[in-house]
């Protein structure tokens, strides 16, 4: 079976990133293996795509790019599952905290709400 590859733009259009951060992620290590074709063109694979979107996750969930370093480095070290459990814990925490704010958010929207039918009681 032939191996499904990729363009960089097929890859920026598949995982939703810029050909610039493809680049960055490759140029700082937190891509590899990426191979060229003769003519020099980045040739990505679906284990690169399965792999950008773990390294997606982790950005949007907030992970700067230096603890992102540090889990890829950790993987090749063999100690990431202690970096993903802190990070979960982390974004456990921003969950609540903005779950706590949402929650206000509600509260007032009731009020002013119920202030607006007072005010207002015929409409």
């Amino acid at each position: 079976m032939d191996l499904v590859t990729y363009t960089p733009a097929e890859a920026a259009e598949k995982t939703g990133l810029t050909l610039d951060t493809l680049r960055y992620y490759e140029r700082s290590g937190l891509l590899n293996d990426v191979e060229r074709t003769a003519g020099g063109r980045r040739v990505y694979t679906d284990a690169h795509l399965g792999w950008l979107d773990v390294l997606i996750c982790l950005r949007r969930g907030g992970m700067p790019i230096r603890q992102v370093q540090q889990f890829v480095d950790s993987t090749r070290a063999g100690v990431r599952l202690r970096i993903l459990q802190e990070h979960r814990r982390n974004v456990l925490r921003e969950m609540a905290e903005q779950r706590r704010a949402l929650d206000v958010i509600d509260g007032k929207i009731a009020a002013y709400r119920r202030l607006e039918k007072e005010e207002h009681p015929n409409e």
